[in-house]
């Protein structure tokens, strides 16, 4: 992986097929083994490394195949207008609609509207079978009334002529029409999902391996259609192998039992079914040309519409984004980002408010917090802590199971839809020993339309596992998060993964408990696989003598260059000799202490006015804090330089410059690279080049004086890679491939590439940003000298002046919430977050003085 990284490579394996040609005059069958190109693979951090760069692909948000009803009120009259549609997973689409005069129509892939009992006849059934099917139905008694076909060829022909007006008819033609729009699987695919939902809602006992639609389908869609415009409620069907009532009801398209989650390997899935289809078509084209005895697998198959499928997919599509590296958090969190844009998916343009909008189906599924401000709100959302994604691809949150009024310890993964038939009470109901609930009458949800009510005890069948399964990860660090705005929380969320980790990094002093797993799991601390005590221990190689015999060896990144130039650097929090267990901690990585995660510095804050200086957001700083270091980063910036050839000759990296002076090499070793270590300023010269020029100019004479002379000087031009304007910094790596030497990923024309690597420190300045979890956010207007700074009264300074009256109107009364445990805990007082800690404490501790450093509840 590392490799690929150095090299610009992608981290891919070859994929190979074995195909198998048969000849049918002779019968004879030649197999082979062909190469169909190589596949990007996942790393176990779950990104992929495409020429070089970080990548990750965001699971897309899309309408689930299956059928859905809706109801519209009409323009003109006061009714409404019932409508049906059966969306596959590709093909096309198939909807119903009973308009003002109580008929029933067919639209045929979104074509003009027909009878439906036209197309009932053209597929095969008579007008006694609608008859007998519909009996009591006088919607569809109405609509045969105007009926004048007879025939299923009749019925055929009549389609044909609308879907394609103007040609001539064939009733071969028709049938094929027909079988290829719905019957076809090569052209109509429902997919295991789109036939799980519609077994779900008509209560058919299909199997999920049919993938197209039957007579059977359409007409239970009818059926079903006909019996809510006749108000019918429930009715008979199968659900789960069993016969049940079904209740009737319109679909709501915002709830999460109607979205399913594509993830990455159904997205790249469909990415090498179209390069297939388009091989399938040059296999096909070879076929006819190629003389029969020649062929064998290999000459017909051409790979090339697979792998530039694939290409596409990762280097252009709107889901494969660049990772976000700037902490741990945003790599964590952009692994668990849910898109509805992208192909197949919505517009920014045409979503409307409904789609944006928080449902009550994403309670536990998808935080309703965690979206970008801006055009993509609610169309961007992030996976709630708890949730997991099915087999079809609807996502899941864990609730405790309620047996008779008692919480039993058995947890169920439940979809949107299994929700809707129970009521869940929520996480902090109060229980008794035995767990049933304390209360008669609880506070609980009812899982159809979210709404919050008191349920009698033997109405509740689950229980919130708990109160942060409804947030995301990055909304769940923020503490207090109850007293804050939603609004101001979501900004508290996202500037979090804009933290730039810092020199030194420090853990929050309050924090919520999910620093440790948020920091492993996004996978940037050094973990120990198994257990044992370590033998050895250096700056960027740890060494574990395993339990099991043998050792193990964990190498460390040190001043990586991440994708947003920050540095990436991992240190080592364990001492030789030490015993480890696997899972523990051995190295922290970029913004963490102590594997748990530490994106900031604890400062003491003072909210108070300071000459107008901290007006409108605008924030005071501490001189000690510059000069400290505290919230200073390194940034690395990476610059590469080529030595192709061109058509006058090679390019040469070298000292041997033509017309610069000797002051400017004094950093360049004899190859012409700059040292590691050396301190460069803008315009100096990184890495020596020089470009053979046009020789057009010269006369016979000057020539042979060049030939005489040697002189070299004036055929070549300077091209040296030098540091770009407005950086500065350390030289901290070099980085040299040759093609001779047998880097044949070079590319062509490409003999030697250098790469270089320069760190540089930045202090804290006026006019940067700086922001706490509540949304609180400001730009430094002025850095105060020590002795300017509001003090406490035993003389100490702070270190950051906040306008008050950035509180009261903003409503994110978490921040002072937070400032007062904060100090609490710098007094020396153990504090634990835990409600059922106060409960267990002593009567001494409960009644002791205030000054005894035990934190007594509140």
């Amino acid at each position: 992986v590392e490799d690929c990284k150095d090299r610009d490579l992608t981290y891919a394996a070859p994929l190979y097929v074995t195909a198998e040609f048969m000849n049918n005059e002779t019968g004879e069958i030649k197999s082979q083994t062909v190469f169909m190109g190589d596949f990007p693979l996942q790393t176990d951090k779950g990104t992929f490394i495409i020429n070089g760069t970080e990548r990750v692909v965001v699971s897309q948000l899309v309408r689930s195949p299956g059928v859905y009803f809706d109801r519209t009120a009409d323009k003109t009259s006061d009714k409404d207008i019932l409508s049906a549609r059966v969306i596959p997973s590709r093909g096309a689409w198939l909807e119903f609609e009973i308009d003002k005069r109580d008929q029933v129509g067919v639209r045929i892939d979104r074509k003009r509207k027909q009878s439906v009992t036209v197309f009932l006849k053209a597929l095969g059934l008579s007008t006694e079978d609608i008859m007998a099917e519909f009996a009591g139905f006088e919607s569809i008694e109405l609509t045969l009334e105007k009926d004048t076909i007879l025939t299923k060829e009749d019925a055929l022909r009549d389609i044909y002529r609308k879907l394609r007006p103007g040609e001539q008819v064939a009733a071969e033609a028709a049938r094929a029409l027909l079988d290829n729009f719905y019957f076809n699987p090569k052209r109509y695919d429902l997919a295991k999902v789109g036939r799980y939902k519609i077994n779900h809602k008509l209560g058919l006992a299909a199997p999920l391996t049919d993938s197209v639609l039957s007579v059977e389908d359409i007409v239970a869609t009818i059926k079903y259609l006909v019996r809510l415009h006749r108000g019918d409620t429930v009715f008979e069907g199968i659900r789960a192998g069993q016969e049940t009532e079904i209740r009737l009801d319109v679909d709501d398209i915002d709830n999460f039992g109607n979205r399913r989650i594509r993830a990455v390997g159904e997205l790249i899935q469909n990415q090498v079914r179209t390069g297939l289809s388009r091989m399938e078509r040059v296999v096909r084209e070879r076929m006819t040309t190629q003389d029969i005895e020649a062929i064998t697998p290999q000459t017909l198959i051409n790979v090339r519409p697979v792998v530039a499928a694939i290409k596409e997919f990762f280097g252009t599509s709107q889901l494969s984004q660049f990772m976000d590296q700037n902490n741990p958090l945003a790599g964590l969190t952009h692994k668990r980002r849910l898109s509805a844009l992208g192909p197949g998916g919505l517009s920014r343009e045409r979503a409307g408010v409904e789609v944006r909008d928080v449902h009550h189906s994403h309670y536990g599924r998808m935080c309703p917090i965690e979206t970008p401000e801006g055009p993509n709100i609610g169309l961007i959302g992030s996976l709630a802590s708890f949730a997991r994604i099915n087999s079809f691809g609807f996502i899941e949150t864990p609730y405790r199971k309620v047996v008779d009024g008692v919480v039993t310890a058995q947890i169920d993964y439940l979809t949107a839809s299994e929700e809707n038939d129970f009521v869940v009470a929520q996480a902090g109901a109060q229980l008794n020993a035995d767990g049933s609930f304390a209360q008669e009458r609880v506070l609980a949800r009812n899982g159809s339309d979210g709404e919050v009510d008191l349920f009698a005890v033997d109405e509740i069948g689950y229980m919130d596992v708990s109160p942060r399964q409804m947030v995301s990860v990055a909304t769940s660090l923020i503490p207090f998060l109850e007293h804050d705005d939603a609004n101001r929380a979501l900004m508290g969320a996202n500037m979090q993964r804009q933290a730039v980790p810092l020199l030194r990094s420090e853990s929050p002093v309050v924090g919520t408990g999910m620093e440790g797993y948020a920091a492993i799991d996004a996978g940037d601390v050094v973990i120990a696989a198994k257990p044992g005590v370590i033998a050895s221990v250096s700056a960027d190689r740890v060494t574990v003598q395993l339990d099991e015999g043998g050792t193990q060896d964990y190498y460390l990144r040190k001043f990586d260059r991440s994708n947003q130039g920050t540095s990436y650097n991992q240190r080592v929090i364990v001492d030789a000799g030490e015993r480890i267990e696997a899972g523990e901690v051995i190295a922290d990585g970029p913004a963490t202490e102590n594997g748990e995660l530490a994106l900031g510095k604890n400062l003491l804050v003072a909210f108070m006015t300071w000459e107008g200086h901290n007006f409108e957001d605008a924030i005071i700083l501490s001189q000690n804090l510059v000069k400290d270091d505290t919230l200073s980063s390194i940034h690395i910036e990476e610059y590469e330089v080529d030595a192709r050839d061109t058509k006058l000759g090679k390019e040469e990296i070298t000292r041997d410059l033509p017309n610069v002076s000797p002051e400017l090499l004094k950093d360049l070793d004899e190859r012409g690279i700059i040292r590691v270590g050396a301190e460069v300023r803008p315009g100096d010269i990184l890495v020596g080049k020089v470009t053979p020029k046009g020789e057009t100019e010269l006369s016979a004479e000057e020539r042979l004086l060049r030939a005489i002379f040697n002189e070299k000087s004036r055929e070549v031009r300077d091209t040296s890679l030098k540091v770009p304007h407005g950086e500065q910094g350390t030289i901290i790596a070099v980085k040299e491939f040759n093609a001779e030497e047998g880097d044949d990923e070079l590319g062509s024309g490409v003999n030697r590439r250098v790469v270089v690597y320069i760190a540089q420190k930045r202090k804290i300045t006026e006019g940067d940003k700086l922001a706490g979890r509540h949304g609180n956010k400001g730009v430094i207007a002025k850095i105060l000298p020590i002795e300017d700074m509001p003090f406490l009264a035993d003389g100490t300074p702070v270190d950051v002046v906040l306008n008050p009256l950035g509180i009261p109107g903003r409503m994110n009364f978490g921040q002072v919430l937070e400032t007062h445990l904060g100090w609490i805990a710098k007094q020396g007082w153990k504090v634990e977050g835990n409600p059922e800690w106060a409960a267990k404490l002593s009567k001494e501790a409960l009644e002791a003085a205030p000054d005894t450093k035990v934190a007594t509840p509140v």
